[in-house]
């Protein structure tokens, strides 16, 4: 529609190919730069640009929101990762967390985990970022806090097996959102977990469940 636009005095946009200026007017209109060397001159085209513009502020508000949003949900990740895999490390045993710390220490993972299970569901694309090092990755740690909670529930103060099976529902409720979106393995929290670390590459990182509890 060369005759529903005007251009400006001395501009060169004329004689370059219609497909070659229309490409140009979509991308300065969507994202706001309005130089207005090429102007729309038909009423109805002088309603579409600004709605077109509008269109381009709503993209780069919402990218950026993205960005803020996502980088928080993958930094509570890692930061359960590294966790899991500095206490993998250690490997406490049964008779080192049947007490008030142990309690408060597995409360605080299920929590941590429960926020990580959030974040799976408002955010499915951050499954696929990566997580660090392949060694301390969630993938490859969080099979050791099904030992931790089974643990925990093997203890004999009633506050820690408490933090113990709350950490064990936070785990199942993980393994559900992690199969029911990515997985589709239709197994227990161990096999999906399995699942999850192969699928980072880090097939048979994870301890099983009925790990040794010393």
């Amino acid at each position: 529609m060369p005759g529903s636009f005007t251009f400006s005095p001395g501009s060169e946009a004329a004689r370059e190919p219609a497909l070659l200026d229309s490409v140009y007017l979509s991308l300065v209109t969507v994202a706001t730069l309005g130089l207005g060397d090429i102007a729309p001159a038909e009423s109805w085209l002088r309603l579409v640009s600004p709605l077109e513009a509008l269109v381009g502020f709503v993209l780069l508000t919402a990218t950026v929101s993205w960005v803020l949003e996502i980088y928080p949900a993958l930094t509570r990740r890692r930061v359960l990762a590294v966790r899991l895999a500095l206490l993998r490390d250690a490997d406490p045993p049964t008779r080192e967390l049947d007490c008030t710390a142990g309690a408060m220490l597995l409360e605080s993972l299920a929590t941590e985990v429960a926020r990580v299970r959030v974040d799976f569901t408002q955010y499915a694309e951050a499954y696929y970022f990566h997580d660090g090092e392949d060694h301390s990755s969630l993938a490859a740690t969080v099979g050791y806090a099904t030992v931790l909670a089974e643990r925990g529930r093997a203890a004999r103060r009633p506050e820690v097996r408490l933090a113990g099976t709350l950490l064990t529902g936070a785990l199942k409720d993980l393994a559900a959102v992690l199969d029911q979106r990515f997985l589709h393995t239709g197994g227990p929290s161990t096999a999906v977990f399995a699942a999850y670390a192969a699928d980072h590459g880090r097939d048979g990182a994870c301890p099983s469940a009925g790990g040794s509890s010393r």
